[in-house]
């Protein structure tokens, strides 16, 4: 009989679990479908939770050596006006910003540091094919690599493998959809020393779309907003909307938006909220997208898959029983379904703008008036970074 936690998925949830619970001691093995991490991902945000998280355990200040860009500011533009709606410079933190580095060299980072740990393994290229039972409970993976077919044996596995969770559907765990009504188009435009020095993270909004522009070390990351199921009509017309709202409405892009000229060039972000309704099965615990997928609005899901993995290891490093793994679940939910039900009323209220024929923008004068209360950017700040109830690593002695 067996100790070993098997993560299937290195995503941030999956490897922050994987190296927690090395670092206790417990036998892991991480499995990767991918080769390797090279590859482009939309979600680079690392917010001051997750620094922190990392800080306390000696790894911040080699991580943040690798270039990345720190936001301090969320703004809101419309055709009334700019609004900054949080300051996290307010943050009584060391790190009073959200850490903008692409994904792949965090993942990259966070790989080596498991694998070095005596009782971790990182195997990737590890394709997972079949959860193997018995009894009616979960007792490990078969896998497949560039060697042939693998069985192996875990007293626990954990699903970290994304919104399209092939362990998921092994398991028979659907997700159910809570109603996006928006997808993105995301596309990279360079960099030019004359940019706002103070765009970080900012949404642009016209009539009928807005862009979402994230700052980074490789150029900005663009999202170009579409209703759901609107990609056909918008690959039918090409790039030139895009560009012409580019010039519109962020009119310091304008000199590079020609660089966009096909839409071979985007890559379409199927936006999704959905949820698992029981996140474990005798024998298994899923994690981050796997059990609950976040919309990309506000750059929550990185944060929502670590503080995941967080209680995950707070739990499993004394105890892998269905009882902890409920314990799980009941710990985190509460947060999910907050952070999802404030994502699923500004899907709405989106979808009923486009049906009314209203601007997408937010109303200006009440965001005016709401972001000047004292504190009410600092307070947003807070909420964004941390999340609701965020826990505490406790891995005992």
């Amino acid at each position: 009989m067996t100790d070993r936690v098997v993560v299937v998925g290195g995503g941030p949830g999956g490897m922050v679990l994987a190296y927690l619970l090395g670092r206790a001691g417990i036998a892991v093995t991480l499995l990767e479908a991918h080769q390797d991490f090279d590859r482009d991902f939309r979600g680079d945000s690392l917010h001051p939770y997750t620094l922190e998280l990392l800080d306390s355990l000696g790894l911040a200040d080699r991580l943040l050596a690798l270039p990345h860009h720190k936001a301090r500011f969320f703004r809101f533009h419309t055709p009334a006006g700019s609004i900054t709606t949080a300051d996290y410079g307010k943050l009584s933190s060391p790190y009073n910003y959200v850490a903008l580095m692409p994904q792949a060299k965090f993942l990259d980072f966070l790989a080596a540091e498991t694998a070095a740990l005596p009782s971790a393994s990182v195997r990737t290229g590890a394709n997972v094919v079949e959860l193997n039972r018995e009894d009616g409970r979960i007792i490990g993976v078969r896998y497949r690599d560039d060697a042939g077919t693998h069985d192996l044996a875990a007293a626990l596995v954990v699903g970290a493998d994304g919104r399209f969770s092939r362990i998921r559907r092994l398991a028979d765990a659907p997700a159910r959809s809570l109603g996006a009504t928006t997808d993105l188009l995301w596309f990279r435009l360079p960099h030019r020393p004359e940019d706002p020095p103070d765009a970080d993270v900012d949404l642009f909004f016209g009539r009928h779309h807005y862009v979402g522009l994230l700052a980074g070390t490789d150029g900005w990351q663009v999202g170009y907003s579409l209703p759901k199921g609107g990609y056909a009509e918008a690959r039918e017309r090409g790039v030139g909307p895009i560009r012409t709202f580019l010039a519109d409405h962020v009119p310091w892009l304008a000199d590079r938006a020609d660089l966009l000229t096909d839409f071979s060039q985007t890559t379409l972000l199927s936006v999704d909220i959905s949820r698992v309704e029981r996140w474990w099965r005798p024998g298994l615990l899923l994690i981050g997208d796997a059990a609950h997928v976040i919309s990309p609005v506000g750059g929550n899901g990185i944060l929502m898959a670590v503080q995941d993995a967080v209680t995950a290891a707070n739990h499993l490093v004394r105890d892998r029983s269905d009882a902890a793994l409920a314990r799980v679940q009941a710990e985190r939910e509460h947060a999910i379904r907050q952070v999802q039900a404030q994502q699923v009323r500004l899907e709405q209220r989106a979808a009923r703008a486009r049906e009314r024929g209203r601007p997408a923008a937010p109303p200006y004068r009440l965001l005016r008036l709401l972001t000047g209360i004292p504190g009410a950017r600092a307070r947003a700040a807070r909420a964004n970074a941390y999340g609701p109830t965020p826990p505490q690593l406790d891995l005992g002695s």
